[in-house]
Parts: structure tokens; sequence; C-alpha cells
């Protein structure tokens, strides 16, 4: 079997031509060199089974605020125009090349013309145009109406050529096409998303099994350079020993995400198993009700405690816990401390880790002041091991300040969705929030943490609507006032630690992106 690929090459800068992206991937024929005969025997079908951890509800992406749909569909499934390679530069996909206007609010793409749905029928910027509105009026996840709201018109300029016009300049917005949001889905499957695919990717849905797993299969007039798998199943195990256990009787060939760190000493012997291990965007966060009023009328206002809408509370909380114990103890030592809603991948990074390190006398001292040395709050972790694990360590820490926790698990992601992120029904919260360049999120007071700061969101709307540089050095000024107001408790980053069989190469040491990218993945 060969393949041939024509490399992209992409410059961007603020002009005339901002940003151009020339020569679309090729494919090349796959080939063993031998001529089909009725008596050959049948080549066995290559498989791929892959553990995970948090499962779809639905299989559109875009229908939940969780990332589990995109981590098995997207680009496996789903195309964007653009995508996030493994060093988290973007490159093309459904778009050859697309450059910027000098005033950075019209986007030209030009999409590739061999670019097919899995019903063959051609991806065309009528359909892209069709996706973006679908974003921004069908009921899809808040988060993803939010990506697109910048977003004030299309125009198809002819089968193969799309402008997008912005509303203002952001810098963000192409980022975020890479992504959920940027889904491209075949209109003729907008009906019928939830239960059914009609992607452009490498692969289709032909197996669901909720509770248990998702099956995918190779698409065989896939356009661009096919899977090297015939199919590929997700697991999912809600007990990461069952999932370990699983990996260690070779029911599995990969680990998405070891959720047992503890137990990583059983996958030492390289003669059976390899771990890579790198980072991710996810920051785990104890997420806290700031109480403040939402701005969309149809969102619940929220039940959170009102001590938590005084800073000296919130500081409190945060100095009362050993963030680093933490990791020892809960995640084996692996996982970034972190100080703020940023992960080291992030363009405008800096370690606030320690702007308000582990001190309980000074949370206490706090606590009195404000009048609440006797605090009973509400914790409502996601029922996944690293948030249930670091719920039970926070709640003996708070304890030893004089905050009574009520711990309630709730089952992820359908509970968790409904009390947490749609009814703000909760005082504290612990989730790990994998998409990328995130911060953004605390800039909308309709989101789950009831946080509104205008001097936060003018930060972040600046920075976005300035120049790449703009960008790094306004939103790290954005991150540093979000921490110095103790808007949540930013424990740490979520590591990526992936095992696999020998023989298996491919899967990059961080994980840049939602999704778990098979197209990189092959097997010796």
């Amino acid at each position: 079997m060969s393949t041939s690929t024509t490399h992209a090459r992409g410059v961007l800068r603020r002009g005339a031509v901002a940003l151009v992206a020339a020569l679309a991937l090729v494919t090349a024929a796959c080939s063993s060199g031998v001529s089909p005969s009725s008596t050959a025997p049948a080549s066995p079908a290559r498989t791929l089974v892959i553990g995970a951890t948090a499962e779809p509800t639905s299989l559109d992406p875009t229908a939940d605020a969780a990332a589990a749909g995109s981590q098995a569909l997207l680009y496996n499934v789903y195309e964007t125009l653009v995508k996030v390679d493994a060093q988290g530069q973007l490159r093309p996909l459904l778009a050859q090349a697309w450059d910027v206007s000098s005033d950075g609010l019209t986007y030209t793409f030009q999409l590739n013309p061999l670019a097919k749905f899995s019903d063959g029928s051609q991806v065309t910027a009528d359909a892209v145009a069709r996706n973006i509105a679908r974003i921004k009026q069908e009921p899809v996840a808040a988060k993803l109406k939010t990506a697109m709201a910048v977003v004030d018109s299309t125009k198809v300029i002819d089968t193969d050529t799309l402008s997008v016009t912005l509303s203002r300049p952001s810098v963000n917005w192409l980022y975020e096409m890479a992504s959920t949001a940027g889904i491209v889905m075949n209109p003729a499957g907008f009906a019928t998303a939830t239960t059914a695919t009609a992607g452009s990717g490498p692969l289709t849905v032909t197996g669901w099994t909720p509770g248990d797993s998702i099956v995918l299969s190779k698409s065989p007039g896939y356009w661009g350079t096919p899977v090297r798998f015939d199919e590929v199943t997700f697991r999912y195990f809600k007990d990461p020993n069952a999932m370990n256990a699983s990996m260690l009787s070779d029911q599995l060939d990969i680990i998405s995400n070891l959720q047992a760190p503890e137990s990583l000493a059983q996958f030492s012997d390289p003669s059976r198993f390899s771990v890579v291990e790198g980072t991710t965007n996810g920051e785990v966060v104890m997420g806290i009700n700031n109480g403040g009023a939402p701005t969309d009328p149809s969102v619940p206002a929220g039940t959170g405690n009102p001590a938590l809408a005084d800073v000296r509370v919130r500081k409190a909380i945060t100095m009362a816990i050993d963030k680093q114990a933490l990791v020892n103890t809960t995640w084996g030592g692996h996982g970034k401390v972190i100080g703020s809603m940023s992960v080291p991948t992030d363009p405008y990074f800096e370690d606030l880790s320690g702007l308000y390190p582990y001190n309980p006398t000074e949370a206490k001292r706090l606590l009195a002041e404000s009048g609440h040395s006797r605090l009973t709050l509400r914790l409502k972790p996601a029922a996944l091991p690293y948030a249930t694990k670091a719920a039970q360590f926070i709640a003996a820490q708070l304890q030893d300040v004089g905050i009574t926790v009520q711990v309630e698990e709730l089952q992820f992601p359908a509970r968790w969705r409904e009390t947490v992120y749609d009814r703000a029904d909760y005082d504290l919260t612990i989730v790990a929030h994998v998409e990328a360049r995130d911060l953004n999120t605390f800039a909308n007071p309709n989101y789950y943490w009831r946080y509104h700061n205008p001097d936060f969101d003018a930060l972040v709307t600046k920075a976005d609507a300035g120049t790449v540089s703009d960008y790094a050095s306004g939103m790290k000024q954005a991150a540093r006032l979000l921490a110095d107001d103790a808007a949540a408790v930013w424990l740490y980053v979520l590591p990526n630690i992936v095992v696999t069989k020998p023989g298996i190469t491919g899967v990059p040491r961080d994980a840049q992106s939602l999704s778990f990218d098979v197209t990189t993945i092959a097997r010796a």
C-alpha cells in the first residue's frame, strides 16, 4: 500500500492577502500489487478498538455541550473547512485555500472540488453556508452559537467558493471553525443528525449501542487519503479499572486517555504496551456559581449560594486547596497545576498557579472577614473518575477551614448538563473543559458559572478584534484579571496519557483538538 500527499502551505498576515494555504491533500491509489482472483483468500479486516470514558448522547456533535461526540466523530466522520494538526496549527481540509481581507472582516474559502459527502454528493459552498446558518439559527449547543455569533453573512460565489463576512474582526473565529462549530454536515442529513450521520470524512457510523460502543467503518468512496483501518470501534467504560482490564486482556488496541494514572505500572511491559504521555487543552476546573444575572431571559438565574458573590470567599476556597497534593493523591502526580483558564499550549499562557497559594490560615481569615466562617456548599461534580476523586479530596480540605461540603455526583453528561450547565443549580462543580482557547467562556454571562465582569469582557473583545500578536497579549491580561477575581478554582491540566499495543503509531503526544483523530494512526 502506498500513499502520496502534496503538502499544504499557509501564510498568515493582515493585509491584502492575509492568509493563504495552497494545495489540497491529494489522494494516491492504494494497491497491494496483487491481481484480484476469485480463488484468492479474503484479506482479514483491519480493525482498531479504542477505549474511552465519556460517551455521546447523540450522533450529532453539535447537539450537546459535552465533547464526547466530537472525540469520536470530528475529523473521522465529520470534516471542517480547516483542521487543527498535532502541533496546534491550522491546516487545509475541506478548504484547500483561503484568504482574509485587509480589514479582517471577510474570509474567502476555496473548497476542494474533490470533496464529497458519504452519499456521493459534492461538498459545495452552498452546503457550507447552510451549516453556518444552522449553527446560528437552529437548536444546537449554546457555546457553538456563541462561537458563530460573530458571522454577519455568507455569500456563495460559485460551487467551490464561499465568502464569509464577520461583524467585527475575530482572531479566534477561524480556530473555532476547525472544531465542532465548523462541522460541515450534508444538509440532506440535518433532520436525522441525532441518530444517523452524513459527513464527508473517511469513516461512517455503521453501529451505535448507547452505553456500550460506536462503530465506524471505512467509507469506500472517500475523496481524500483513506484511513488505514476497515473498522474503528470506540468502546465506553464508566469504570477506569474495567477499561484497564480490557486492555490487559487484549480486548482493546488503545486506551484513549488513561483515567487511573496510579495504575500506569500495569502497562510497563514494552513488549505488550506503549505509553504516550503529553498534555491536553483540558482545564480541570472547580466551577463556582458566581451568582450573576444572565442577560438572556430564557436562561434560569441559577441557585448558587449568595456568599460566593464575595471575592474574599472565592479566594478563601482557592487557598484552602493544596492543588499539587490533589494531583499527587488523585491523579498519580500527572498533570500541571494552573491558576487560570489557560493551558501551556495556549498562545497566551502564563503560569498563575502561585497567585493564591495553599494557605489554610489565610483562607480562614478571609472567611472570617467576609462573615462566612461557617459555610455549607453543594459540590456537584460530573461522575467521571478525575472529578469524583477531586471532589472527595476537596471536601476534606474545605472542611478544615470551616466549609461543609455536600457532595452529589451527577451522571455525565445528561444529569450534569441538566442540573449544572442548563439550570446553574449548584454552588461548586468539577469538570474538565477540553475545548481549546476557552477563556472567553467567562465573557458569557449566560454560561453556567454566571460570571459577569465588564472589564474582563472588554479585554477579551479587544484582544479578539486585534492582530494575532494583540490577541496573545490581550488574552494574557484577561487570564490574569480572571485569576485575580478568583472566578473559579483552576486545579490542573488534564494530562494526555494514551496506552497502545506495540506497533501502533501516529498517536500524537498532545491532544490539540477535541478529536481522537484516527486518520493519523497506523498499525505495523
